[in-house]
């Protein structure tokens, strides 16, 4: 009996594991049915009798199995084993050899599944499409047993397949039904060990190469049911991290070492607190049930993000830094704030862009503003610049936004600043400024 490390054919060792071995019960008689249903099983009868010399022994072996006489199946790499019982009760030891995959060709075949998550993902599904095995073929490794691949050994003493080894061929053709695993272990592989090395090899291709570069796309993709099919073989998610009750206490970066030219140690300081406020916030917010339907928060431009952090109140000096990046002066970086209170990134858009709404828009708009005031003598006047509607001879300002709501504005000091939330109602909204004058 060879070893791997003869240059013929490979069966298992006498001395191998029994951890790759698997034990199958025996099946009841298999009267009025077909041995082999998948296409799979099927080849694997034609490779036995395309091998077996003698078609008697053929129809004898199936009579054996169809009647039940086949015990439990052992099967192991190279090898598959069971007693075979004749009619006169005389029970015989039977074997049936095949060889195993090389180490390069199974190297070669885990690439392959590796690419395709499809093919695993079939496995995982006691399935056997044709396509993997003809990328197998393509990759110069054979699955499934040809002519002259079963060799059989029996205790009977048969040189060729005899009933008993004929038998057990059946049978097996009832369990690579069932799971076409069992083909692979025969081939060297079990179930376990070759998900264990595909997972390997699928996280091994995650990772950057060396150098730090991301790896060139292949820009065929995997179809998505394939991907989402392939998920028992991919590693657990970790657990989700507890929540956190409040944000760190940012570090203290003041004495010591003086800090480099250019560095405020003060404006530091206060950005490492806001991000951890940030990070606290973000995780509550990944933690909560309706995370998952939620829609990622658009990411702020860097002068939307500098009045976000004026917001906060960092003090005189930071303001004045804030303001200087964002090219605002402190007027107008106060104007920003006080439109962000009012209504985040949509309420610093109605302050700072002005827009033409289209033709529909602008009628509902302006259809809205007449019915807002039962009467017209009430109704002031208004003065339409594109998005904005400006009492005339006043010093209010209602400015339409692209979410459909009215934004109220008063004149303060030669320039317009926010004056209250945004509404529905127009006429609410310019009453509420026309009261402060």
């Amino acid at each position: 009996m060879n070893t791997p490390g003869d240059e013929g054919p490979m069966y298992l060792d006498e001395g191998a594991s029994a951890a790759a071995e698997r034990t199958f019960e025996a099946l009841p008689a298999a009267r009025g049915r077909a041995f082999a249903q998948s296409w799979w099983g099927q080849a694997w009868l034609k490779a036995l009798e395309d091998t077996a010399l003698d078609g008697a022994q053929v129809k004898l072996g199936r009579r054996h199995a169809r009647a039940g006489a086949v015990g439990a199946v052992s099967v192991r790499p190279g090898r598959i084993t069971a007693v075979v019982q004749d009619p006169d009760h005389t029970r015989h030891r039977s074997d049936v050899l095949l060889q195993q995959l090389s180490a390069a060709d199974w190297d070669r075949f885990l690439d392959m599944v590796a690419d395709r998550a499809g093919h695993i993902a079939a496995l995982l599904d006691r399935d056997m499409p044709p396509v993997l095995v003809e990328d197998a073929a393509a990759a110069g490794i054979e699955l499934l047993p040809g002519i002259g691949d079963l060799e059989p050994e029996c205790s009977c003493g048969a040189w060729d397949h005899c009933a008993h080894s004929t038998a057990l061929c059946y049978q097996l053709a009832r369990l690579l039904d069932q799971d076409p695993f069992v083909l692979l272990l025969m081939r060297g592989r079990g179930e376990r060990e070759l998900l264990d090395e595909v997972q390997a090899r699928s996280a091994s291709r995650a990772e950057l190469p060396a150098g730090g570069a991301a790896a060139e796309p292949s820009g065929a993709g995997v179809p998505a049911a394939e991907a989402y099919a392939a998920r028992d073989i991919l590693p657990p998610l970790p657990a989700a991290p507890p929540p956190v009750a409040a944000p760190g206490a940012p570090p203290v970066l003041g004495g010591g070492t003086p800090p480099a030219p250019g560095v405020e140690v003060a404006a530091l300081e206060f950005l490492i607190g806001d991000a951890a406020a940030r990070a606290q916030r973000l995780l509550a917010e990944a933690l909560s049930t309706g995370h998952p339907d939620s829609p990622p928060p658009p990411v702020p431009a860097p002068d939307q993000d500098a009045v976000r952090l004026a917001a906060a109140g960092p003090g005189a000096a930071i303001s004045a830094r804030l303001a200087a990046g964002s090219g605002r002066d402190a007027r107008g970086l106060a104007s920003a704030v006080r439109a962000w209170e009012l209504g985040g990134a949509a309420g610093l858009a109605v302050l700072e862009e002005e827009w033409t709404p289209e033709p529909e828009a602008l009628a509902r708009a302006t259809g809205r503003l007449a019915a807002a005031w039962e009467d017209e003598e009430t109704r002031p006047r208004l003065r339409v610049t594109r998005n904005r509607w400006t009492v005339v001879g006043g010093a209010a300002q209602l400015r339409y936004g692209r979410d459909g709501r009215w934004w109220p504005y008063r004149r303060e000091g030669g320039r317009w600043v926010p004056a209250g939330p945004a509404t529905d109602d127009p006429a609410g909204a310019l009453a509420g400024v026309s009261a402060e004058e």
